[in-house]
């Protein structure tokens, strides 16, 4: 197998939509050598900033000597990005021999319990990082928690990093529901840390934690400052949780303050509010896609940058909450652009056009048919923000020469939860 014919295998996978359940995950894990059992893990679930927290993480271990694993999603641009040995792309290579023997291991399942996308991704990143005798994994969720694939392993710690109001279709309507389903990562006797504040999804997870007998510390908003390349108060915040989580399994896995530091001070997270320049201007990437994290945005701009009136380039996905986000970043603008998402869940960009002007009445507001279109229009744009989507930040990257072109069919695999039918019970991210 090829690995573009890999590609092709698991965009397959993508037609029959996507299911919340661990009894696939573990049954192909098995047939697999169960390869988590030879792992450790820290096991991160949270609204935002997982990703961020897992990037930090890795560079930790990473500094003190430790072979890392990173499972994170999506990618922005290839799907090797997922599954990272020492920040190193797993090799196309071992992508496509993994993926074909996955595929001969699948047909062993019952008839109708065969992997989902998402699930054969979870398994061939175990196999991948057991062979490569990881000392660590930092394992990102994809979805919510307690029924999402990555919830087969026991870790050392269980990490939430907030609770917000994100995929309300399949995880509940209010901050509790969503923090139960985050809280189902807890495992008996393993230590928790959050940085959740709000106090409906606190107690949710306090609850939880009593009930496991799992020592749990709770770290708030932070208040010093780290040496952080990346910018915002909340990143702040991530890496004060990703430094004690670090001082929680010193016993485990003993790191030196200078690791801590020196790992947090390198950390590379890209398309989370990333700046480039292009000449005379500046263009800042970020994948928020919900109202939390468009306020958070706005926040770092605000605070971060020199307080230049940005040009706004949107495009969202229409399962999230268009509205919301708007509200959040419009009034910051001097002038949007509304353009669509290379991807089959795009929202309409004119959906956006009145809670924009709502939101801004003094902001002119446009229609792009394409995101090159957009960029094109804002050329003599001192300061432009790309964000809504992660898909959109991935095509910007591409398109600003950040990143190699992918092919069509490793976009369309972030579009895992697209096809619908009674099976997509969850979408993409």
């Amino acid at each position: 197998m090829t690995y573009s014919e890999a590609i092709d295998s698991l965009l397959d996978l993508t037609l029959f939509g996507s299911k919340l359940g661990l009894d696939t995950p573990r049954r192909l894990a098995a047939l697999a050598g169960s390869p988590h059992e030879r792992l450790r893990f820290i096991h991160v679930a949270g609204t935002n900033g997982k990703g961020s927290v897992c990037a930090m993480l890795e560079s930790i271990y990473r500094e003190s000597g430790l072979r890392t694993g990173l499972f994170t999603s999506p990618h922005l641009v290839s799907f090797r990005e997922r599954m990272q040995v020492n920040r190193e792309l797993i090799p196309e290579e071992t992508l496509a021999r993994l993926t074909a023997q996955l595929r001969d291991f699948a047909a062993e399942l019952p008839e109708g319990q065969g992997p989902t996308f998402f699930e054969m991704a979870t398994v061939m990143a175990l196999c991948h990082f057991a062979e490569q005798a990881c000392d660590i994994v930092l394992w990102e969720t994809g979805l919510g928690g307690r029924l999402d694939a990555t919830n087969i392993v026991t870790p050392l710690a269980s990490v939430i990093t907030n609770i917000g109001l994100d995929h309300t279709r399949w995880l509940g309507e209010t901050h509790a529901a969503i923090a139960a389903e985050k809280a189902g990562i807890i495992k008996p006797g393993v230590p928790v840390l959050t940085s959740v504040d709000h106090p409906e999804a606190l107690a949710v997870i306090r609850a939880e934690a009593a009930r496991h007998g799992a020592e749990l510390t709770e770290l708030g908003q932070a208040e010093d400052t780290i040496d952080l390349p990346l910018v915002g108060p909340h990143q702040q915040t991530n890496a004060a949780l990703a430094g004690a989580v670090a001082e929680q399994l010193q016993p485990e896995l003993p790191v030196s303050p200078g690791a801590v530091h020196d790992g947090l001070a390198k950390v590379h997270w890209p398309g989370r509010l990333q700046l480039v320049r292009r000449g005379a201007q500046t263009v800042l990437l970020d994948g928020a896609h919900n109202a939390e994290g468009a306020a958070m945005l706005r926040q770092a701009i605000a605070e971060a940058l020199d307080g230049e009136p940005p040009v706004l380039i949107l495009g969202m996905l229409n399962e999230k909450d268009g509205a919301g986000f708007c509200a959040e970043m419009a009034p910051l603008a001097k002038r949007i652009v509304l353009s669509p998402v290379d991807s089959g869940n795009s929202a309409e960009p004119r959906e956006f056009e009145a809670p924009c002007r709502a939101a801004n009445p003094a902001a002119a507001v446009e229609v792009a048919e394409s995101l090159g279109q957009a960029l094109d229009r804002c050329t003599a744009e001192p300061f432009v923000v790309v964000t809504g989507s992660f898909y959109l930040v991935g095509e910007a990257m591409e398109r600003l020469g950040l990143a190699p072109s992918p092919t069509q069919a490793e976009l369309r695999l972030n579009d895992w939860g697209a096809a619908g039918g009674a099976n997509s019970t969850s979408p993409p991210i």
